[in-house]
């Protein structure tokens, strides 16, 4: 059993990774800003649950001071709120890597797993990328994420702590509380406009591509990364993704068809104005790239739910809280 804690713990992500930890035998305790107590079943599963700001130093002694064995490190302003001030911004997306490192690797921490992202790679080449190709974010939301990555390098490189980097692709999924902020993620967002408006908006012709992972392979990801042993962990970073890319078109499709099957009536999909239907079987033979999880797989992590499972699981969802 290890004794875990996870930073930004209620948000979309750490809800369900530390109820998937809790389950799977670990004491995890549970740090966010957002109280949970409303939800039993949940805080049920936790060792202990600490709300506070991450900025506050008072905390930080407070956390350090409880000694675990895994830091997880979840906390960060979203792709649009990464666009304010910089003080601010940097307060939140970079410094508690900072300070949360400098504290937590001098009481003998065995590791430090960093939550980051994909956008620190910026335009994507139609090619397989692999961890060490090259990052040149185009947007604060990757280039605080790289700083935060820096910071882990350090200390990956100065103390014993073993700092992981997980670059994570396009994660997708129910959330475990209703006050997530997870409906901006885009099959989410598809399934969700689908299930009310009986339509789907597009903002482009279909074209872009993304890997999606559901989030509970993310989930297992993470538990792999907790229990392999340091020294058969060559390197500190390791992209989480499906391996599987797609366009939002052929993903609008997929959601289009099981909207039919389940509902028993037409989706209509309406592009930007001046734009026309892309063509799927072209965009199908199309170039991607492709997020290589060659590493993580090495290390036995396989992806288990497919992006039909996925959608279904959403629309179960919607049916049952959002009505």
């Amino acid at each position: 059993m290890k004794k875990v804690l996870i930073t930004g713990a209620c948000g979309y992500l750490g809800a369900k990774l530390s109820k998937h930890l809790a389950e799977n035998g670990n004491s995890v305790t549970v740090f966010d800003s957002f109280d949970p107590s409303g939800y039993v079943e949940w805080t049920s599963l936790m060792s202990e649950i600490i709300s506070g700001d991450i900025r506050d130093e008072t905390t930080l002694s407070s956390l350090t001071n409880k000694q675990f064995d895994i830091v997880i490190h979840l906390i960060s302003l979203d792709h649009h709120r990464s666009k304010e001030n910089p003080n601010f911004v940097s307060s939140i997306n970079v410094m508690p890597t900072w300070n949360l490192l400098n504290n937590f690797t001098k009481e003998g921490l065995e590791k430090f797993i960093y939550f980051s992202t994909i956008h620190v790679y910026g335009k994507l080449p139609n090619k397989i990328i692999n961890e060490d190709h090259s990052t040149e974010p185009f947007n604060i939301y990757g280039l605080t994420h790289l700083l935060s990555e820096n910071i882990c390098n350090y200390f990956n490189g100065m103390t014993d702590t073993k700092c992981i980097n997980v670059r994570l692709s396009n994660s997708y999924g129910s959330p475990v509380f209703s006050e997530n902020n997870c409906w901006w993620l885009v099959v989410n967002d598809l399934c969700k406009t689908a299930f009310h408006n009986k339509k789907i908006n597009l903002l482009s012709d279909g074209s872009p591509q993304r890997d999606f992972i559901h989030i509970s392979d993310v989930c297992k990801a993470i538990k792999i990364l907790i229990n392999t042993d340091q020294k058969n962990m060559t390197n500190n970073t390791f992209h989480i993704s499906s391996g599987n890319t797609i366009t939002i078109l052929e993903l609008t499709h997929i959601i289009k068809k099981i909207y039919q099957d389940r509902y028993k009536c037409d989706l209509e999909v309406i592009f930007p104005e001046n734009l026309i239907s892309g063509n799927s079987d072209k965009l199908l033979k199309s170039e991607k790239y492709i997020i290589n999880n060659t590493k993580i797989k090495s290390l036995g992590f396989k992806p288990v739910s497919n992006i039909k499972t996925g959608i279904e699981d959403i629309f179960d969802y919607l049916e049952k809280n959002l009505n």
